[in-house]
């Protein structure tokens, strides 16, 4: 662990301020926008430009970085994400903002993708499963940091919207000041929808309806609690929770996954999700009047953790079971076609989502989470009478953030072979030196060569 550590500092240093910088930026556009009174529809339009860049930028940005390298594509993407924050504070209309999110969509999955093909790089099959488990931790603990710097200065001011430049902008410093060399990027196929499909159709439409999930789920979260007039801090620690109650709820579940079937896990956390969902809308009561008028939030609090603990875990409860039915050399090419999937639902969720909300009033938003979750638990029933189990001993569940890119899949332990970082240069230096080489050098072996 230490030597993950020590090896990816910078790295994991820079990726904890843009993830607090993205944390900050997604709760504040949303209050923001409930302030300027732009309407449900228009603010789940302009949220949901940002899965619409995702989506473009997962399909461009690896032939940028084979043709620039990783260092100038992070540098270049950081400062445009660190760049559109600030026109948000400039120009503000619906549309301008929806152009606005599309550019942070394409930023952060770059940096995204140049961050896990880095980590990727730098680990061997002996370290994967802990750099991950790190990445996974730097990803949603600093996520949930960010959403307190909500309580900084009004949203209505421009402060806050420097504030995150201000963060975009400092994760540039540890990742252009380190020594260690960028890697090779390496393209990694996805598999098409159809070979998607017939390995895993559970797993395919699943991941779809889960990408309308979750998009809708952390665009739209502050929106419904500005709605229901929560206060800043009230904002921040709802969207707090979220973050943090969905990062610890990936081990438990996941260890029961591998227990029992993948399938029924998925289902009954899909469904538990779905019904955690109607008992928010509950308990939420008079919780939007103002003063000490409004209800206590506490019993709303509790079972939007509970709804956390049986929403977040799904996407890798869907990978590994989609894992369950494909050989392990396709593990990868399996996770970049769920995720492909993941960005097509993404893209409709918080529009979609905002319509609920204009028809039904804020609870529309747990109303939208309960019949998706629905759908996904009543897909997942009728795909256990079809098709039976099947055990992959080579398949197993891994936590995986939701932000996950093709380059990140390949840190899970479970995958095919990747080669050992720098593993021909060291080789060809031992060899120099009268060592025998060995395929398992120790990290500690390896750093003591000068390159």
């Amino acid at each position: 662990m230490n030597k993950v550590l020590k090896n990816s500092w910078a790295l994991f240093l820079g990726m904890g301020f843009i993830m607090m910088a993205y944390g900050f930026q997604g709760s504040l556009l949303g209050v923001r926008a409930v302030q300027e009174e732009f309407s449900l529809t228009s603010t789940g339009f302009m949220m949901s430009g940002y899965f619409v860049g995702y989506f473009i930028g997962a399909a461009t940005i690896p032939n940028i970085i084979s043709r620039v390298g990783h260092i100038r594509v992070f540098a270049a993407f950081a400062s445009l994400a660190s760049l559109v924050v600030l026109i948000h504070s400039v120009i503000i209309h619906p549309f301008i903002w929806f152009l606005l999110r599309i550019l942070t969509g394409v930023s952060m999955v770059c940096i995204y993708t140049v961050a896990e093909s880095w980590l990727n790089d730098r680990s061997s099959n002996k370290n994967r499963g802990s750099v991950l488990s790190i990445y996974m931790v730097i990803l949603y603990g600093t996520m949930g940091i960010g959403m307190f710097l909500l309580n900084f200065s009004s949203p209505k001011n421009f402060q806050p919207f420097i504030l995150v430049s201000v963060i975009t902008s400092a994760a540039l410093i540890p990742i252009l000041l380190t020594k260690k060399k960028p890697p090779n990027f390496k393209k990694i196929q996805a598999m098409n929808m159809r070979e998607l499909y017939e390995a895993s159709p559970f797993g395919m439409v699943s991941s779809l309806f889960y990408g309308t999930i979750q998009s809708a789920l952390f665009t739209l979260l502050a929106v419904y609690a500005t709605s229901m007039n929560f206060t800043i801090l009230e904002i921040s620690i709802v969207t707090f929770l979220l973050a943090i109650s969905g990062a610890v709820a990936q081990f438990p579940v996941g260890k029961i996954s591998d227990i029992y079937d993948r399938r029924r896990v998925i289902v009954f956390s899909t469904f538990g999700a779905a019904i955690f969902a109607i008992i928010a809308i509950f308990v939420s009561r008079q919780m939007y009047l103002p003063g000490g008028l409004a209800t206590s939030k506490t019993w709303f609090y509790f079972f939007f953790i509970l709804f956390s603990f049986c929403s977040l875990p799904m996407f890798s409860l869907i990978l590994a079971h989609t894992n369950d039915y494909i050989s392990k050399e396709k593990f990868v090419a399996a996770g970049a076609g769920l995720q492909f999937a993941f960005g097509l639902g993404a893209m409709s969720g918080p529009f979609l989502c905002s319509i609920f909300m204009d028809l039904v009033g804020p609870n529309g938003f747990f109303v939208f989470l309960f019949i998706f979750h629905s759908f996904i638990g009543f897909f997942g029933i009728y795909r256990m009478k079809v098709r039976k189990t099947v055990e992959n001993p080579d398949s197993q569940f891994v936590a995986m953030p939701q932000t996950i890119t093709p380059a990140g899949i390949e840190l899970n332990p479970t995958t095919e072979h990747i080669e050992e970082p720098y593993s021909e240069k060291v080789k060809e230096i031992l060899e120099r030196k009268g060592v025998k080489y060995k395929k398992d050098e120790t990290e500690d072996q390896k750093e003591e060569v000068t390159y």
